[in-house]
């Protein structure tokens, strides 16, 4: 069977698998398992296993779930609680104050657990209430939240970084450095738009400047608290910032930070907010054992199925066939970025990273794309398939948080900041320098 037909098959195959609810991992090992079973028979059951194991006995591995446990630590305490009652001291009187608050509060919350989902819930569940509460349409403050979650995979220390570092074989630090400039970036567009969105939706530019004089009082008696909350936070921030500076200047590799980091940040959460009760830490390491054995197993099949595609030459055809289509190499970006959307769709970002990379990253250095530029421009795109379906995680975690809101009202209120996120995209390969400037500037 030629290469085209078997890699058709082999895509319907894992369609259809995932469309039955079949787990990830388990559907890319099933498919690779029986196409190379089908290709070159029972022998190659002893090379699955070898890749398999192979694929995750990589040293660099050890900060996934390092940091996993870090954010985990963070998750688990009120650490999101207090941040976002801290920046809404200083940011509530600002237009659309309370909900740009929560963008910047999910912005910080993102450096310091790693995790969409994390920070979604996390400031999710004190500022959906709140803003509501306020009189901010349902729309504007279930989609900030859903949006500034989404950063959670591009603001250091990421993840989803360190796996495409590890598939490209690129450097984590700089992968790290890349993702801040753009990160603050989109926040930044989506606290314009947030503003704009309560300005359209008329009267909620700023509640507290419309003579909500009970309000403003409330604001103002809670102000010792929320000065309180923002000293609780300053040393997870310093942990962060301990730990970028660490990866930075060349002082510990990221298995080393993201050791320390995570051993820091539980300390943290037990002295700080006094968790000394068996039961929240046994949920931090409940949490950081499922999250990372989940991630762990996904890149260990993933691995697999990139195997089995290229030992069946269905790899080597996909990219000969794009590399023969003698375009303009930004329609073939665009082509590529098209490609990665519709994937972000159905997959979660590790899957698409680790699936992808081997195929793509020798067309991106062909056309003479930076493969850390293209990092920025990969994960963004993998942002918008968190808030748009059919997956779309963070869509679901705040039909959780608030259930009356309709899923209807949630996606609406998403879909603008993922525009901002296709805007991003645009200045990105407008202005590279965005990714490229501190990265060049601190490590040359």
């Amino acid at each position: 069977m030629d290469p085209v037909t078997l890699g058709i098959i082999v895509a319907v195959a894992l369609i259809a698998l995932m469309a039955i609810g079949t787990p990830i991992a388990f559907a890319l090992g099933g498919v690779s398992l029986l196409a190379l079973l089908y290709d070159r028979g029972l022998p190659e059951l002893t090379y699955f296993g070898e890749t398999f194991y192979h694929s995750i006995a990589v040293f660099g591995f050890v900060a996934i779930p390092m940091f996993i446990m870090m954010g985990a630590a963070v998750a688990s305490s009120p650490t999101g609680r207090d941040l976002y009652r801290s920046l809404d001291l200083w940011m509530g009187r600002l237009p659309a104050g309370l909900a740009v608050s929560n963008i910047g509060a999910c912005s910080i919350f993102a450096a310091l657990s790693g995790s969409s989902p994390a920070t979604c819930a996390a400031i999710g569940k004190m500022g959906i209430p709140e803003m509501r509460a306020r009189g901010y349409p349902d729309g504007v403050a279930a989609g900030c939240i859903a949006a500034g979650g989404t950063l959670g995979i591009l603001i250091p220390p990421s993840v989803t970084m360190i796996i495409y570092g590890i598939a490209s074989e690129t450097s984590i630090g700089r992968l790290f450095i890349a993702g801040i400039v753009p990160g603050f970036m989109l926040a930044g567009l989506f606290m314009a738009w947030t503003i704009i969105a309560c300005k359209l939706a008329g009267g909620y530019a700023n509640p507290m400047a419309q003579g909500a004089d009970k309000l403003k009082a409330t604001v103002k008696a809670n102000a010792d608290t929320n000065i309180k909350a923002l000293i609780r936070v300053l040393p997870f921030l310093a942990v962060v910032a301990g730990i970028l500076f660490a990866l930075y200047g060349g002082v510990a590799t990221p298995s080393e930070a993201a050791g320390v980091g995570a051993f820091l940040c539980l300390a943290l959460a037990i002295l700080i907010y006094r968790m000394w009760q068996i039961g929240p830490i046994k949920l931090i390491m409940r949490d950081s054992l499922r999250e990372s054995v989940m991630i762990m197993l996904v890149i260990a099949c993933a691995e697999i199925f990139a195997y089995a595609l290229s030992s069946l030459f269905i790899t080597q055809t996909v990219a000969g066939a794009i590399a023969d289509l003698e375009v303009n190499r930004w329609v073939l970006m665009g082509i590529i970025n098209v490609f990665l959307l519709v994937a972000g769709f159905f997959l979660p970002p590790v899957a698409v990273i680790v699936m992808t990379a081997p195929i793509l990253l020798p067309i991106i250095l062909a056309a003479n794309f930076d493969p850390y530029w293209f990092a920025v421009v990969l994960t963004i795109n993998l942002e918008i398939g968190l808030i748009t379906p059919p997956v779309g995680l963070n869509l679901f975690i705040i039909k959780g948080i608030a259930p009356d809101i309709s899923l209807r009202n949630i996606l609406l209120g998403s879909l603008p900041y993922a525009l901002c996120m296709v805007l991003a995209i645009v200045l990105l390969c407008f202005f590279p320098g965005l990714a490229l400037w501190l990265p060049d500037l601190i490590m040359g």
